[in-house]
C-alpha cells in the first residue's frame, strides 16, 4: 500500500476517534455562564458537580457560596469524589458527619478571585510554589508540572486543575481531579 495514501487516511480516523478517548468530565463542564450566577449556580448547571452540589447541600453551605464573595472554588469533578475509598461520599453526606464534610469542602474555598493568570503568576513569583490559605483554615500549595497547577495538601495528595476561570457572579471555580483533604 501506498504510504502516503495510509497516512492522511490514519490521520482522518485518528481525528475522528480521539474525542471518544478524552476525559468526559471536561467535556461536560460549562465555562460561559452569566454574570448573575454564583459559584452554586455554576455548579448546579454542570452535570459533572452533581456529587460536589449534594454535598454542598448536605453540609449547609449553600447560603454562603450564594454570598457576596469572591471565592475561588477548587471544585472536584464527579469522578474525583470517585477516587475516594468505597463509602466514603455516601457516609460523609449523612447528617452526622456534618461537621468533617463541611471542613473538606471549605478546604476547596480560597477567600478572594484568583484566576488561572492569578494562580500561575503567584507560583512563578514563588519560586515555583505558592501557598494559598483555605476558608477552612488549612493550606494548598500550588505548583506547576508540565504546565498545568497541581495542588498539593497537607498530607502530601496531590490534585490536578483540569479546567480553569468558570466564571461566577461571586467568584471563580476551577475544576479539580481530585478531593484535596485538610
Amino acid at each position: 500500500m501506498n504510504l502516503r495514501k495510509l497516512i492522511p487516511a490514519l490521520f482522518v480516523m485518528l481525528v475522528v476517534t480521539l474525542p471518544n478517548f478524552a476525559n468526559n468530565d471536561n467535556d461536560k463542564i460549562k465555562k460561559n455562564n452569566g454574570d448573575d450566577d454564583t459559584i452554586v449556580s455554576v455548579a448546579a448547571s454542570n452535570e459533572n458537580f452533581t456529587t460536589l452540589v449534594a454535598a454542598v447541600k448536605a453540609a449547609g453551605l449553600v447560603n454562603v457560596l450564594n454570598g457576596d464573595g469572591p471565592f475561588t472554588v477548587f471544585a472536584p469533578v464527579n469522578s474525583a469524589f470517585g477516587k475516594l475509598p468505597k463509602g466514603t461520599v455516601e457516609s460523609l453526606l449523612k447528617p452526622e458527619n456534618k461537621k468533617t464534610l463541611t471542613s473538606i469542602l471549605t478546604y476547596h474555598v480560597v477567600a478572594g478571585k484568583f484566576d488561572a493568570k492569578a494562580v500561575v503568576g503567584a507560583i512563578k513569583a514563588n519560586n515555583g510554589k505558592f501557598t494559598i490559605k483555605t476558608v477552612q483554615g488549612g493550606t494548598l500549595t500550588a505548583s506547576l508540572k508540565d504546565g498545568k497547577v497541581i495542588l498539593t495538601d497537607t498530607k502530601g495528595n496531590t490534585s490536578t486543575v483540569i479546567i480553569t476561570d468558570v466564571a461566577a457572579s461571586n467568584g471563580i471555580v476551577h475544576a479539580i481531579d481530585t478531593v484535596v483533604m485538610p
